[in-house]
């Protein structure tokens, strides 16, 4: 895929392109809130995941979320960045994805007909999730979407 001229290149975005290890099992990222990002947070999603020893079934799933979460956040706020956490426990992997806010509207799932080409990411989001929702984020400006995720490997 070739970014579109108005979109920079990810070389170009490299240094505000940060990526934080918390601990063993929590992992955060920032991405500016461009569709030509959400690649590279698929990307850092599974290489972290695979380092974690997560199984491939939760990594295809995992990155399917942040997919649809982080191109959420891009095209239906106008945030500057978008941020990413991951956190494995026992129970299940976390992913939060947070905007800064300024939608005119709270995420949700919703029924799409079948001549749309868009609609259905959050759908998709419950269908792979044990549990998803929405928080304010800790700033009380932007929000949190969160979703649960099932995995194969104890911790």
């Amino acid at each position: 895929m070739v970014p579109s001229q108005d979109a920079p290149s990810l070389g170009r975005l490299g240094g505000r392109l940060t990526g934080r290890p918390q601990d063993a099992h929590s992992y955060s990222f920032n991405f500016p809130a461009l569709n030509a990002c959400v690649t590279e947070a698929r990307r850092r999603v599974l290489t972290r995941l695979r380092e974690w020893g997560v199984d491939e079934t939760a990594c295809d799933d995992a990155q399917l979320v942040v997919s649809e979460l982080f191109t959420n956040a891009v095209r239906h706020t106008d945030s500057e960045k978008v941020s990413c956490q991951l956190r494995f426990s026992e129970a299940h992997l976390r992913i939060e994805v947070a905007d800064q806010g300024r939608a005119a509207t709270e995420p949700r799932a919703r029924c799409s007909g079948a001549d749309e080409e868009s609609g259905r990411g959050l759908l998709l989001v419950g269908a792979l999730s044990k549990a998803w929702g929405v928080r304010p984020d800790d700033a009380g400006r932007g929000r949190v979407v969160w979703a649960d995720l099932p995995h194969g490997r104890p911790v």
